[in-house]
């Protein structure tokens, strides 16, 4: 999921002192500027927001025609499905008995009720943390090519050995940035103790206030050591740190050196007991679509943007109401397996999915032979794939970036129909209608939906604003959705065909990163294969148009 779980990080300033003063790294404060909380439903002739008309699609279109159930497969992180917006929104399995402990069905999943979790095990134990694609890279190839150049290597080798290589440069670029995020964390860690001891005479319930802060600040201002407590004390109050978050932010850190980058840490033969070099050994994993979900948060967002209960005065409206969410748990904090990504589409097609939303990509990918067959069998069952493009602000069409999953073979060439890749679209009309973060490729990544600043769900009745492409392909799996809800004989190629030619074109140009970070303003049609923000009106007016003919 790019790092596997996308967040909205905080940006960090580095500062460093000596003796008495802070070593450590500022969270950068969001801008307090209001917008709808509804933007990205909204439409550009009648609202003057780049959004995908869907409160238009709804009114002109949607209430008027008669519509069927569709099933929505979320390849992800474990989603709530007890989530009160959610309610009666996720997909049972109708030909299999709940908790009898007998697969009825014959498909191999034993009490897959609502879908499948492929990164556990029948004793209830589920893996939140993984490895790195590229870590194991370098473990299933170190006693192979360590030490070698390319021209020790044949020529049958040479794409292992490349990324390989490559593999190998990420990782030791990945273990510098981890054991600097570990350090950053573990001073807000030891420091929220140092500072509520220093401060406990002032702040006794400790209900820390700016306010009082500077008040106290002001009255001692020569005291250095009693500053630095209060400045890291300003700082926590300023950013709305909390416990909570220190505690998650360091669980995440320390596990990246235990497990993500750990050589020596391998889950599949300690936890899950398959082997993952073999795609026909399927009898693993276990039902619990809703594990972690304390940690966790980035399935019940997707699903949130998708399906979230519409007009039903809670905290958001999905894209659309007409469905059934699949959760199928691939994405731990690490990178997918192949393996797990290429039986849960297969699952998702084989289980009457029309659409899978596939919010995830990492840069390296042992197997992606056996994801590409996936994605056809998917085709031959007429299941539409969306994919996000990534939050690295890069050209993916460049030969030196490498976005997975993908529907290109080795040698570039497009071996499927069904598979569209989603690039982030902001609210604002100018230089910036593309989301800073988001990725982009006039060959590549096909069409863009709004990704910035978008309300959705997040575990235990909650809900967050969010950003990222994971969030675009979510918007563009729900009108996906609406489309084959409305007409569903239209094939999953036609419905790729009719969301990238409806989408709405933008004559402005927008502002682009250089690998040298120079920024240079570019036209936002050159910057996916359409040209163009999804949009559901549309895309629903030319779907109906066809299918009259």
């Amino acid at each position: 999921m790019n790092n596997q779980l996308y967040r909205v990080r905080w940006f960090f300033v580095i500062f460093f002192m000596c003796g008495s003063c802070i070593i450590g790294q500022t969270p950068k404060k969001e801008s307090n500027k209001k917008i709808r909380i509804d933007w990205f439903h909204q439409d550009l002739s009648n609202d003057s927001v780049p959004g995908i008309s869907l409160a238009k699609a709804y009114e002109k279109i949607l209430d008027t025609i008669k519509k069927q159930e569709v099933i929505v497969a979320i390849i992800d992180m474990a989603v709530d499905v007890n989530h009160e917006d959610l309610k009666g929104k996720i997909w049972s399995n109708a030909n299999e008995v709940p908790n009898n402990n007998i697969d009825d069905d014959k498909n191999g999943y034993i009490d897959d009720v609502h879908g499948w979790n492929f990164l556990g095990n029948e004793k209830g134990e589920n893996i939140l943390f993984t490895n790195y694609e590229y870590t194991r890279i370098i473990r299933k190839y170190d006693s192979i090519f360590k030490g070698k150049v390319v021209s020790d290597i044949s020529k049958d080798q040479k794409d292992d050995f490349l990324q390989y290589s490559r593999a190998k440069k990420k990782y030791e670029n990945q273990l510098v940035y981890a054991k600097n995020d570990k350090a950053y964390i573990d001073y807000y860690d030891t420091g929220y103790i140092a500072a509520s001891k220093a401060l406990a005479n002032y702040f006794p319930e400790k209900r820390y206030t700016k306010k009082k802060l500077d008040s106290i600040k002001s009255l001692y201002k020569d005291d250095k050591v009693l500053n630095v407590h209060l400045d890291y004390m300003l700082v926590y109050v300023q950013y709305k740190l909390t416990q909570k978050w220190i505690q998650d932010y360091k669980l995440k850190a320390y596990e990246r050196l235990n497990k993500l980058l750990n050589l020596d840490y391998d889950e599949r033969l300690t936890i899950i007991g398959d082997d993952p070099e073999d795609i026909t050994n399927i009898v693993y994993g276990n039902n619990q679509v809703n594990n972690n979900i304390d940690i966790v948060s980035h399935g019940t967002k997707i699903a949130g943007t998708i399906g979230a209960i519409r007009n039903n005065d809670l905290g958001t409206n999905g894209v659309v109401n007409n469905v059934k969410i699949m959760p199928l748990c691939v994405s731990p904090l690490g990178d997918e397996h192949d393996k797990d990504m290429a039986l849960a589409i297969q699952y998702a097609a084989d289980n009457g999915a029309k659409v899978i939303n596939i919010s995830s990509g990492k840069e390296f990918s042992l197997h992606q032979d056996w994801v590409l067959d996936a994605i056809k069998y998917a085709e031959e069952k007429e299941v539409l794939i969306v994919t996000s493009s990534g939050n690295e602000g890069l050209n993916i069409d460049n030969l030196s970036v490498y976005n997975y999953p993908d529907d290109m073979d080795k040698q570039g060439n497009e071996v499927a129909s069904n598979f569209i890749k989603v690039g982030s679209s902001s609210n604002f009309l100018d230089h910036r209608l593309i989301s800073l973060f988001s990725n982009y490729g006039k060959q590549k990544v096909d069409l863009f939906a709004p990704g910035d600043k978008v309300l959705t769900l997040i575990p235990d009745n909650n809900y967050e604003l969010d950003k990222g492409t994971s969030i675009s392909c979510a918007v563009v799996s729900g009108v996906a959705a609406l489309i084959r809800s409305c007409y569903p004989d239209l094939s999953a190629a036609k419905v790729k065909e009719i969301l990238m030619k409806s989408g709405t074109s933008y004559d402005i140009k927008v502002e682009i990163e250089e690998k040298d970070k120079t920024k240079k303003l570019v036209p936002f049609s050159e910057l996916s294969k359409s040209g163009k923000i999804v949009n559901a009106y549309n895309a629903l007016f030319m779907a109906k148009q066809i299918s009259l003919e």
